[in-house]
């Protein structure tokens, strides 16, 4: 596996950076944009590139508070990151963040070593961001982990033409029961899309290090997210 930074113009004017992990071998692989939680592009997304990298994908973190201020990196271990965290939550803008996921896309399906077919994988914010992306891109699959206010967008579900797999925590502090019932309903009847629910889990149960951190889950859950893109980007 080799990691880089890479550069990416955004739709609008400017750039961001991107960190990339590529699998070794050197033969052609799909690619995935990874899109980050509320802490930035920190050690936990860098893994999760790693890991994807791991799995035979070319993976693509995206910068998406560049625009706030380039460059978080913060964790989850002090009120100070959390409540810095919350207010970048606060201040994206999550239709620009599409613009720049979908330049990202864009980068990935032609850049050397690719197939051309491109998935996302996002957590957190990153998981609403998946959502949003599968209904506003032309993303080949995507997968979400425990997206929050996605109960507020249904609207955007007659977008979703490729497959979409949402892993959802039963017990998230963040997505009450009863917007988890508005998701089920409003896309459990979709044949694109599928969704997982984890028993007595609460938020960010595969963030590793964090404080809900369950292993059997996690584990669940990214094995069905490696099975779910290696079908659906061959």
């Amino acid at each position: 596996m080799t990691v880089s930074t890479i550069t990416i113009a955004a739709k609008d004017g400017g750039s961001f950076a991107a960190y990339v992990a590529t699998p070794a071998g050197g033969g052609p692989a799909p690619a995935i944009v990874v899109i980050q939680e509320i802490f930035g592009v920190n050690a936990v997304m860098r893994g999760v590139c790693d890991w994807l990298a791991g799995e035979g994908f070319v993976a693509i973190c995206p910068d998406l508070f560049w625009r706030i201020e380039p460059g978080i990196d913060i964790t989850d271990q002090t009120k100070a990151e959390w409540d810095r965290a919350f207010s970048l939550f606060s201040a994206f803008d999550r239709e620009k963040g599409i613009d720049d996921i979908d330049a990202t896309r864009a980068v990935a399906a032609t850049m050397a070593g690719t197939t051309g077919k491109v998935g996302a994988v996002g957590y957190c914010l990153g998981g609403h961001m998946a959502y949003r992306t599968a209904a506003l891109t032309a993303v080949d699959a995507t997968v979400g982990y425990y997206g929050v206010g996605i109960e507020d967008v249904l609207d955007l579900a007659a977008g979703i033409k490729k497959p979409l797999m949402l892993h959802i925590a039963e017990k998230d502090q963040f997505v009450p029961p009863e917007a988890q019932a508005k998701v089920a309903a409003g896309l459990g009847g979709n044949g694109l899309v599928t969704l997982h629910s984890y028993a007595g889990q609460d938020h960010a149960f595969a963030r590793i290090g964090g404080a809900h951190y369950d292993k059997a889950s996690a584990d669940l859950a990214n094995q069905r997210t490696i099975d779910f893109f290696k079908t659906n980007l061959a």
